[in-house]
């Protein structure tokens, strides 16, 4: 099987059950931005010494996965949840075991610090933009609410993460001294 289908050269791209779309629609945007989340996930995790932080990023990429497909079904598609309350429940725990771990944030925090820490803040960024345009097709179409909430509190996970990261590597926060 070649990878090239020639499908996509008019410009339309495929949702999950078949029904074709142009690639710059807003479902398309959004899951492919949860894509390159995806993406950004694994660049941190190919610099992730740490076997806790390690296997929650691994955890976080096959969910993603999932996410992924789930906003690529159709609105009236009959396509399963892949991503919900469980997994938001997850995230939490991992955000308080981490957040317990640091010292209390008393300044605003600028993306840096360690090349994981940055890693991680860039896959944060990622996942907001994914949010933003999640809510906004959420206001087009039918997406599942668990989604949006998926990715509001990954974007804090991340953020609890790279501060762990910095933490775990003896590199201080990079603080706003605005």
């Amino acid at each position: 099987m070649k990878i090239y289908t020639r499908k996509g050269d008019d410009g339309t791209t495929g949702l999950l059950g078949g029904t074709r779309v142009q690639k710059h629609v807003l479902r398309v945007e959004a899951y492919g931005t949860v894509d390159e989340l995806n993406a950004a996930l694994g660049l941190a995790a190919s610099g992730c010494s740490d076997e806790e932080l390690g296997a929650i990023l691994t955890t976080l990429r096959h969910e993603l996965f999932e996410l992924g497909a789930q906003l690529a079904a159709p609105a009236d598609s009959n396509s399963p949840t892949r991503i919900g309350a469980p997994q938001v429940d997850a995230l939490e725990k991992h955000i308080d075991r981490i957040w317990d771990q640091l010292t209390p944030l008393k300044y605003f925090i600028l993306p840096g610090g360690s090349e994981l820490s940055s890693r991680l803040h860039l896959a944060r960024a990622i996942s907001r933009r994914a949010e933003r345009l999640v809510v906004a097709l959420a206001q087009k179409e039918t997406v599942d609410g668990g989604v949006v909430i998926y990715l509001n509190r990954l974007s804090d996970l991340l953020f609890a993460m790279a501060r762990r990261a910095n933490q775990l590597e003896g590199v201080q926060d990079v603080v706003w001294k605005g």
